[in-house]
């Protein structure tokens, strides 16, 4: 009963950590921490909503989350009697476990699927460019420039794009989608969105995935500030909001116009960076969470 009220209450922080962080300030001076730190209550929180289930439904056999999952699944009989709350508990947990899964995994087949298709596409439609060595260029009036990621990653851009940008500000979006091609934030963001497909009317869950959208994207240009001038991003931002950019091909990751004025203020006018104590203290916490939960998972309180 310990065990299963332990979970109840580190999901419930983790909900109310993640409610309360959806407004912080300091995400944008520690983009990839915050990223962890969102990763790391998304861990917790479903590793504990499915364990204080499934704490609740193995009490019948005196033992901790997994030796019980194990003794039932070898049809072992319990120490004490099943009731219907128990079995309730069982089947919630299981299906909760399962529906988290499923969709984790369904969205990452799709996203696979999608980005196959559009390397094909791309070998049929997409060129090179002598002027931009490395990048594929559609011959398309829009403007557009996105990566697609994973082991044979592509970046593309578009004419519409070529005619847009002076050449600081294209290498300025080539830094930036490179960036997000080397640190995989495809991987980062797919957690979110297939808990968006489990959870659809949790505004929690969709503040959530929106904050890590922002956070990749202020994390990309951060990277990208290394190889080129902040102020030419930011112009290259700007003419991409005022054209009006293309959206980006479902599974790829690309330039659009939303929080365009925040990214472009960061940028021109970067505030002070988040001090070296804190950082650790945000790093240690999203360490506390992950493991928290999985040895909850073991142990028998």
């Amino acid at each position: 009963m310990i065990t299963a009220a332990a979970l109840a209450a580190l999901a419930t922080a983790c909900a109310v950590g993640s409610w309360r962080f959806t407004t912080a300030r300091w995400t944008s001076r520690a983009p990839r921490v915050a990223i962890i730190l969102w990763q790391s209550l998304g861990v917790a929180w479903g590793l504990a909503t499915t364990g204080a289930m499934l704490a609740y439904a193995v009490q019948p056999y005196g033992v901790g989350v997994m030796p019980g999952l194990v003794a039932f699944a070898d049809g072992r009989p319990p120490r004490d009697a099943w009731d219907p709350l128990h079995v309730l508990a069982m089947t919630a947990g299981l299906t909760a476990l399962a529906v988290l899964v499923v969709v984790l995994l369904t969205a990452g087949v799709q996203a696979l699927r999608a980005r196959r298709r559009h390397r094909m596409l791309l070998a049929l439609i997409a060129r090179d460019d002598p002027g931009v060595p490395g990048v594929r260029v559609l011959d398309h009036p829009g403007a557009a420039a996105y990566c697609v990621p994973g082991l044979r990653s592509q970046v593309v851009v578009s004419e519409g794009a070529l005619k847009l940008l002076s050449q600081d500000e294209l290498t300025a979006v080539l830094a930036h989608e490179a960036a997000h091609v080397r640190e995989r934030h495809d991987l980062v963001l797919l957690p979110f969105a297939a808990l968006r497909r489990a959870l659809p009317w949790s505004k929690v869950v969709c503040e959530a995935q929106a904050q890590v959208e922002l956070l990749v994207e202020m994390a990309a240009d951060d990277r990208a500030r290394r190889y080129c001038s902040p102020r030419r991003l930011a112009t290259a931002l700007l003419r991409f909001g005022t054209a009006g950019a293309m959206p980006t091909p479902h599974g790829m990751l690309g330039v659009h116009a939303q929080n365009v004025m925040a990214r472009v203020d960061r940028l021109i006018k970067p505030g002070p960076e988040l001090s070296t104590g804190l950082r650790y203290g945000i790093l240690t916490l999203s360490v506390t969470l992950v493991t928290s939960a999985p040895f909850l998972w073991f142990i028998q309180l």
